[in-house]
């Protein structure tokens, strides 16, 4: 499908039903529609008015709804996985197969130029084509994650000993291997739920399309881009790594007055997002290793969508947790204003389940970074940051089944405040603030997408 010179790129977005999927579309969608590509941007209708908050709308830029076809199991009024049992989530990717004939319809009438689709919607490449539109496939994952695991050869050998090896050719870098808690995690991706399996999605995705796009920058991944790029031998494209806009509005009272109270960066902040769940003894370590800190500290967990969450909270806690730390501690459930809570002047430490989004918020809210990661691509994050990167601290754990104590999150947390006071250079803390540099440099950013359109606009031509 030619371009003509006064015609609009038109782009599709359709992402998987999750927010931590949903942002970087929408992330991507604003900064894609700043260059005069049309957005139309596809999602289940009861998410609509939140992507309506952050989608910069504008002539180029709509919202279309979906509507979710019945699958049993999964209520009709549940549209987002956040709001999900772990068993209801998996049963929306059923769901998605089923919307074939309604994106089709939609496809049919729009004619865009490209549609950018998720993992788990392997088939849209075949749909697309039929329109003769260009199918991307844009990965939310960092690179270094598709590497590892996404490659042809991991199809039919995918035991733990082999999952914990790299592939065949993979780069020479300071990742060489996983451990065996790690490797057993990742079985997930191959584990069959009544439709295709995670790994069978993305790659029959990534055969298919007609090219990859990754949320990532050569700056940070080039070796495991390269690698992509070898083993696919089609277009890999990137974005840059899409950081967050500033938050609008303002920090709570409750929570601006409870933290005003305490000296600049003496706070840590403690949160693993809305779809990381602790066991009891997980949610004993990470609370009684913020209380033998002795620092001020806001601890959030939260829980699966059919449990009671404050009852829970209470339950799992140690016994006396609360009135030990009542003087400097919060322990919370549900929704925070995550950024604004980052940047505000007390807090100095973060530690959190390794989400790439959540990891850029703090660095550049200037919030050291503890890591503790809990599943799949959580486990890359933080191989990049602690190990490639060297801008944080990983948690250490037992290589076996991953379990840690009160002692190992102390210690880990100790080393970054103590790292807040070194002077820059060859340090953690020095090398969060050169990363928070190159992520506050739009001159970079924005070159990376100024060259993601015109590549896209070389695929037309092809």
């Amino acid at each position: 499908m030619a371009i003509e010179s006064t015609e609009a790129l038109h782009v599709v977005m359709f992402p998987f039903f999750a927010f931590g999927h949903i942002s970087p579309f929408v992330q991507l969608s604003n900064k894609l529609s700043l260059h005069g590509i049309k957005i139309s941007f596809l999602s289940a209708a009861g998410n609509i008015s939140r992507i309506r908050n952050t989608l910069k709308l504008n002539p180029s830029a709509q919202i279309i709804p979906l509507s979710i076809p019945h699958v049993e199991g999964l209520p009709p009024d549940l549209q987002i996985t956040s709001d999900m049992t772990p068993a209801m989530a998996e049963l929306v990717k059923l769901a998605i197969d089923l919307m074939q004939p309604q994106i089709k319809i939609i496809l049919s009438e729009l004619k865009p130029h490209f549609v950018f689709f998720d993992f788990a919607q392997n088939w849209l490449p075949h749909l697309a084509s039929q329109f003769g539109i260009k199918s991307i496939s844009f990965s939310v994952f960092a690179a270094l994650t598709g590497s590892y695991i996404m490659v042809p050869e991991r199809r039919n050998n995918h035991s733990t000993d082999v999952l914990i090896k790299p592939p065949t050719g993979f780069p020479a870098t300071s990742i060489t291997s996983l451990r065996e808690f790690e490797g057993k995690n990742l079985q997930y991706v191959f584990m069959n739920f009544g439709g295709p399996c995670v790994y069978d999605r993305v790659l029959d995705g990534l055969n298919n399309c007609d090219a990859v796009v990754i949320k990532t920058c050569n700056e940070i991944e080039r070796p495991y881009v390269d690698f992509q790029r070898s083993i696919f031998q089609k277009p890999v494209l990137l974005t840059g790594p899409l950081v967050p806009e500033a938050p609008s509005g303002e920090l709570e009272e409750t929570w601006a007055k409870w933290l005003g109270q305490f000296a600049t960066k003496l706070v840590i902040f403690c949160s693993f997002g809305s779809e990381t769940f602790l066991n009891d003894d997980q949610i004993n370590g990470v609370a009684l290793g913020l209380e033998l800190s002795g620092l001020p500290f806001i601890l959030v967990l939260n829980f699966p969508a059919n449990v009671d969450a404050q009852t829970e909270l209470l339950r799992a806690l140690p016994e006396g947790f609360i009135d030990r730390v009542r003087d400097r501690g919060i322990v919370h459930t549900g929704w925070v204003q995550q950024q604004l809570i980052l940047a505000h002047n007390s807090v100095g430490c973060y530690v959190c389940h390794s989400g790439f989004t959540s990891v850029i918020e703090a660095i550049m809210n200037d919030c050291q970074l503890v890591l503790l990661p809990f599943k799949g691509d959580q486990f890359f994050n933080a191989k990049l940051i602690a190990g490639e990167l060297r801008a944080g601290v990983e948690v250490k754990r037992r290589g076996e089944d991953g379990h840690f104590n009160k002692e190992d999150i102390f210690e880990a947390v100790k080393t970054v405040m103590v790292e807040i006071n070194k002077e820059p250079g060859l340090s953690i803390a020095g090398n969060h603030q050169k990363w928070r540099e190159f992520f506050s440099n739009e001159g970079i950013q924005n070159k990376y997408i100024e060259d993601l359109v015109k590549e896209l606009k070389v695929l037309l031509a092809v």
